[in-house]
């Protein structure tokens, strides 16, 4: 796990407004927290390297893409030991299908959600690759039927919150 990063209230505030619109410019986002756009530009750069923000992305529409099924996998590895981690999760991180990948406690090692065409696009995917390999001794899969984004990870409020 990594470690927690001291935020000030302008951090927060900056944090708060980056998330909402990731493409304000600097000069709006440092008149929205009262600061001087070069100190705003300094600021998120110190957020990027301490990791706190992670990336920029561009969010795609799985079925006007060609893949309007998506399905959760529930994945058993057996044996499940440190040396099948690493290279498990960057084959499925690889494949163009992959949304993401969670590593879980309980009886399901992983969890991964996946987008594809049809019914036998998803077949395909789990016969060929994730039950064709050795150490994949289980694959439940479960259809999402609808998806809801939730709400920012920072909630609106002032900057002294």
């Amino acid at each position: 796990m990594s470690e927690s990063v001291v935020l000030d209230p302008v951090d927060l505030q900056l944090l708060r407004l980056l998330q909402n619109d990731a493409r304000i410019t600097y000069r709006d986002l440092a008149a929205q927290v009262g600061v001087a756009p070069s100190t705003c530009l300094d600021r998120v750069t110190r957020l990027r390297r301490c990791g706190v923000i992670l990336g920029h992305r561009l969010q795609l529409d799985p079925a006007k893409l060609g893949r309007g099924l998506q399905a959760l996998l529930s994945v058993q590895v057996r044996p499940h030991r440190r040396e099948l981690v690493g290279p498990f999760v960057e084959r499925v991180r690889a494949l163009p299908e992959a949304r993401s990948v969670f590593h879980l406690t309980g009886p399901d090692d992983y969890l991964v959600h996946v987008a594809v065409a049809d019914m036998a696009d998803l077949q395909r995917l789990v016969l060929d690759e994730f039950t064709a390999h050795r150490e994949v001794a289980r694959v439940e899969t479960r259809l999402i039927f609808q998806q809801w984004e939730c709400g920012p990870l920072l909630p609106p409020g002032h900057a002294d919150s």
